[in-house]
């Protein structure tokens, strides 16, 4: 037994640890959960716990139904929401077949891959997301209309606002559980938020948003509300990203760094970037996963919608934040399309192959867009050779399934069943008849 091993059953034991929950995620990146009893936890380290895997999705099937979950140490806090005394603590899993190896169907395991990949050319990716989310007052019915929390805008500070409440008892939580926040504010849709957190390299990003969205929950069931991370719930009304700001490292040295260079930017990064861009149409259906995050890409209010990269440009896929002079370490690039419903671990497995791709390839970065490309005509833009992303999960699902760049990152087994999940979703999504349809014509046809 290693000393993590050990520093978790000495934990369990002497702040009265009554049930350690053990969390994975399914391909679609929900949370899944079994609780063990502290007299299973040195078995559950050595051996794993037995689950039925063709039961949670994407994750095998039936004939092949034995999976393994095995705690890893390192990721072991307690829960602050189940109270001091009998408490409740969680570990994150790698899922595993009955013979020990790595099961291929693991969200968590995609990511590992990738980033040992990454590791292999001397690299070590990190990640810093802007989490948005909105929260409602709770609805009488389903078919009630949502009520925001309030009527905020962007930054606003509000007087007795329930969301400084909301903020401050969800931070309070997520530090307590050793996650680092940088910022946290008032976004610009009424009861929408944000809340960034502290940059970690991306596996430990991924477990983090992952207890984000938990506490997110927890913390507005306490309040008597209800948070949701879904891209466009209003569509009115901004939606709900997580753009992530994203940086490649070579042992304590920042990769995308270089003094004197055009924003500082290293050719590492300009070649990561150029990755980014000639991949992210096939990236896009793992990035933006539901029906639902169209309506946010193509919805406006400050969501990318086009192929391009600028300097501090709002409206370009990749944003290049201002430089920090003398803080080379800082040098970084954000990435934009992201929402807030995504898979984590897939979502940065994919934008590091693309990254790589374009550094491996040598990828050449066409000039920055210095426009707002909103504003741009289609003819401008086309002009400028800036394409536009899917406009649909149809069509993202169209471009990813002949992408051997995701199909080769995810795996056959997860790539397979993405695109079949979501060709289901699709089909379910175009065979409704919609309230617009009904305005629009059913009393004029």
């Amino acid at each position: 037994m290693d000393r993590q091993q050990e520093f978790v059953l000495r934990t369990v034991e002497e702040r009265d640890i009554r049930f350690i929950r053990l969390w994975f995620t399914d391909v679609l990146g929900m949370l899944k959960s079994v609780a063990v009893a502290p007299a299973e936890l040195e078995s559950a380290f050595a051996e794993g716990i037995g689950f039925d895997g063709s039961s949670i999705e994407g994750l095998t099937r039936v004939y092949e139904a034995d999976m393994i979950a095995r705690p890893d140490p390192t990721t072991f806090q307690v829960l602050p929401w189940r109270g001091e005394r009998h408490g409740t603590a969680r570990m994150f899993c790698d899922i595993l077949t009955p013979d020990g190896e790595p099961s291929l169907a693991d969200s968590r395991n995609v990511l590992k891959r990738a980033l040992a990949k990454a590791s292999d050319k001397g690299f070590t990716f990190y990640t810093h997301p802007e989490v948005e989310f909105y929260l409602f007052n709770h609805p009488a019915d389903a078919s009630a209309p949502l009520v925001p929390v309030d009527q905020g805008g962007y930054f606003d500070h509000l007087a007795r606002g329930s969301t400084h409440d909301f903020r401050r008892a969800a931070i309070t939580m997520l530090e307590s559980m050793g996650i680092s926040v940088e910022f946290s504010h008032h976004e610009a849709g009424p009861g929408q938020n944000e809340i960034d957190l502290r940059y970690a390299d991306a596996l430990t990003t991924a477990d983090n948003l992952m207890t984000f969205r938990t506490v997110v929950k927890e913390v507005a069931l306490e309040q008597g509300v209800f948070a949701s991370f879904m891209p466009k719930p209003m569509a009115d009304q901004p939606g709900s990203g997580m753009h992530t700001h994203l940086s490649l490292f070579e042992g304590d040295r920042n990769a995308f760094h270089e003094p004197g260079a055009q924003f500082e930017l290293s050719k590492t990064a300009r070649s990561f970037i150029a990755g980014l861009l000639v991949h992210a149409a096939e990236i896009t259906a793992i990035t933006n996963q539901y029906v639902n995050s169209y309506k946010r890409l193509w919805g406006g209010a400050e969501a990318p919608s086009y192929v391009c990269w600028g300097h501090n440009n709002r409206s370009a896929l990749v944003r290049v934040p201002m430089y920090k002079p003398g803080k080379g370490n800082s040098s970084r690039i954000e990435y934009r399309a992201l929402d807030s419903a995504t898979n984590p671990y897939l979502a940065y497995a994919v934008i590091l192959a693309a990254g790589l791709k374009g550094i491996e390839e040598g990828y050449e970065l066409p000039e920055a867009t210095e426009d707002d490309v909103w504003e741009l005509t289609d003819a401008e833009r086309r002009a400028l050779g800036i394409k536009p992303l899917p406009q649909s999960l149809d069509a993202a699902i169209q471009i990813m399934e002949t992408s051997e760049l995701v199909a080769e990152t995810l795996g056959e087994h997860v790539f397979d069943f993405v695109l079949r999940n979501k060709r289901q979703e699709w089909d379910a999504y175009r065979s409704q008849v919609t309230p617009f349809e009904l305005k629009r014509f059913l009393q004029v046809l």
